[in-house]
């Protein structure tokens, strides 16, 4: 199966969704969104990293920065902060290069590494698309986090490949039923810049439905 064009998501959605489905649906289903620090930080760190003109060579490597990447397969596009390419035998050849490359997605992200594995989740989506585009396999990357300015080694597992094709697949049928969960809070609903939109403590207590009444009674 292959989705047309017009139905891909957002290959970014990966790590929204895996943090948490209703932030995910408030973001890519009902287009709302707030900035606070994390999320402004966070943005100008992957304005750095997505320079589309950007080509580096230096002899056995190619940096190329902000590419675009799809699956029609997965449903979803985007694009890679950085994707170098490492002269290898084993690579695939590239347009005006000579010789093979191998891929190796990186992905910049603020502060630290997560307790979870949503950033594994989404570079490893990214590397799913690039292999269906260049017709090869990419067994890892990478994650760079800028608080300890170092990389983290990411392996592409199939049980991590798995899970991103599990959760793709809930995304698909949520977006195509305009469904947002509803809210699970967490300690980590603290450091969500949709706090003040998903109102998780409110919502816990109260329908939706309720809320909406009380607060028009109070407008009339």
């Amino acid at each position: 199966m292959e989705f047309k064009e017009e139905d891909y998501l957002q290959l970014s959605g990966l790590q929204h969704f895996s943090f948490c489905r209703r932030q995910w649906a408030l973001i890519h289903i009902e287009n709302q969104w707030e900035e606070n620090f994390h999320t402004t930080d966070g943005r100008l760190l992957h304005e750095n990293a997505h320079d589309p003109t950007f080509r580096e060579s230096r002899g056995d490597l190619l940096t190329v920065r902000g590419l675009a990447v799809f699956s029609a397969r997965l449903g979803i596009s985007g694009q890679c902060d950085v994707v170098e390419f490492h002269r290898d035998p084993d690579g695939v050849s590239l347009p005006g290069r000579d010789g093979l490359w191998r891929p190796y997605p990186v992905e910049y992200k603020r502060g630290e590494p997560k307790e979870n594995n949503a950033d594994e989740l989404q570079l490893c989506g990214q590397a799913m698309c690039l292999e269906e585009m260049l017709c090869c396999s990419i067994p890892d990357g990478a994650l760079y986090y800028g608080t300890p300015r170092r990389r983290l080694p990411v392996s592409f597992t199939p049980s991590m490949r798995e899970q991103v094709r599990f959760y793709l697949a809930e995304m698909h049928g949520l977006y195509q039923k305009h469904f947002t969960p509803k809210v699970k809070p967490s300690k980590a609903c603290q450091s969500c810049s949709l706090k003040d939109l998903c109102l998780p403590k409110l919502l816990r207590q109260r329908k939706v439905s309720d809320y909406l009444a009380g607060a028009m009674e109070e407008l009339s």
